[in-house]
């Protein structure tokens, strides 16, 4: 006669397997405890990049200066070697600078002036653009400072020809504020 076979309930299997866990957890811990444990070096030497003191503010690059022979009092100044446009005050003062992404055609270094400001439109490129300042036009080319609207600097097509200056957009919110129309633009290698 047979005797059927009873099965195990689950909640044994687990309690089962849990205990068995604990036990070689256990037994690894006892066995890395005996072995060797690393000492802290009592004279730990400085990485390259560690300082000795721990500084109190973060170092500030120094103020990108605006360029001699840019003239004098109130002014857009545009450098073509730097890619950078300084915002100056009627004192001289450098408010604000920053880096930009210059078109296919560039001005002339020289003094111009605001010549008109359009909010949007589409740029020769396609692409969408706002906060237009024009000051010049070159080979037939409008130079303006813009930005793209979705913030993009795309680069011009191969052979298009554009006087396109972007910029990001919160310095291009800054130069439609400061540029207008008759505003000097002075333009430096």
């Amino acid at each position: 006669m047979s005797v059927p076979a009873r099965r195990l309930p689950s909640w044994v299997w687990v309690t089962g397997l849990t205990a068995a866990a604990l036990v070689g957890v256990t037994a690894l811990a006892a066995q890395a405890d005996q072995g060797a444990h690393p000492l802290a070096s009592p004279k730990a030497k400085p990485s390259a990049s560690a300082s000795p003191h721990p500084s109190a503010s973060p170092r500030k690059s120094a103020p990108v200066a605006v360029p001699g022979g840019s003239g004098t009092g109130r002014r857009i100044v545009y450098s073509l070697a730097q890619r950078r446009v300084w915002l100056v005050d009627a004192t001289g003062t450098a408010g604000r600078t920053f880096t930009v992404w210059p078109g296919t055609v560039s001005p002339a270094p020289g003094r111009y002036a605001v010549s008109s400001t359009v909010a949007s439109t589409t740029g020769t490129d396609g692409t969408k653009v706002e906060n237009i300042v024009y000051f010049t036009v070159r080979s037939g080319v409008f130079i303006a400072f813009s930005n793209a609207q979705d913030g993009s600097s795309p680069k011009p097509s191969a052979g298009a020809r554009t006087g396109a200056i972007r910029m990001h957009s919160a310095d291009g919110d800054a130069v439609w504020k400061f540029g207008s129309k008759g505003t000097a633009v002075s333009v430096v290698e």
